[in-house]
């Protein structure tokens, strides 16, 4: 979960989040020596008086700014392309769930089970609970149990939605008509949010997201009360 004043991302909630944490990093001290080395030549440009004029050719400068460039975008290419493929790989699921999004609501469906869908809405400012946050909060969350890899399949009835939650390191557009995929391991109990990440109309900012992972025994009973309901 955010807090006032904070600068960096969320604490990792899953294994993809903490490959994208590190890949952060290791971008951004590339980023810090590039930026380190350019300010060093600007300053000597700026400082020392340019008494050689008869420098025409220079096969080695060249070299170097054009080879070392190279280098540095594989640097930062290769790490970046395993965790594309680790993202994209879903092999063997533990449980798929279906997640539609609506004008402005999530609607989820566990497909491994029998009858087991439901509707999840913002809960108004004036109906929350002490410890509840605002404009965050729903009224059925989407449970899920620990250690278990979660397929979750994701469209839309009618305009374009985002369903993200940053903790996990998730984020795929529902779109109309087409059926994208993500997926995610929680390995400790918790509840992480998130939000639509597109524009989709005058209650945009309304539809939050609610992930609670629960040990595998509670999230059976969840199971058995919910089917019951």
């Amino acid at each position: 979960m955010a807090h006032p004043t904070q600068l960096g991302f969320q604490d990792a909630a899953s294994p993809i989040m903490e490959e994208l944490l590190h890949f952060h990093d290791h971008a951004l001290m590339a980023v810090l020596l590039i930026s380190m080395l350019v300010l060093y030549i600007i300053s000597v440009l700026m400082t020392t008086k340019l008494s050689s004029t008869n420098t025409i050719d220079a096969q080695e400068i060249e070299m170097v700014w054009t080879i070392m460039p190279a280098i540095i975008l594989i640097v930062i290419a290769l790490p970046s392309l395993r965790i594309l493929y680790l993202m994209d790989e879903i092999s063997n699921p533990d449980m798929t769930i279906k997640t539609i999004g609506h004008q402005w609501y999530w609607s989820y469906e566990y497909s491994d089970f029998t009858d087991l869908n439901f509707d999840s809405y913002m809960i108004p400012t004036k109906d929350l609970e002490p410890g509840h946050f605002r404009l965050l909060e729903v009224d059925n969350r989407m449970v899920t149990s620990i250690g278990t890899a979660a397929r979750v399949l994701i469209t839309a009835e009618d305009v374009l939605h985002s369903w993200a939650v940053p903790a996990l390191g998730v984020k795929s557009d529902a779109i109309p008509g087409r059926l994208n995929q993500t997926s995610f391991l929680i390995p400790h109990p918790g509840i992480y949010y998130g939000q639509c990440s597109e524009i989709c109309g005058a209650n945009h900012s309304f539809m939050p997201i609610v992930v609670e992972a629960l040990p595998v025994p509670d999230f059976l009973n969840w199971i058995n009360t919910a089917q019951d309901a």
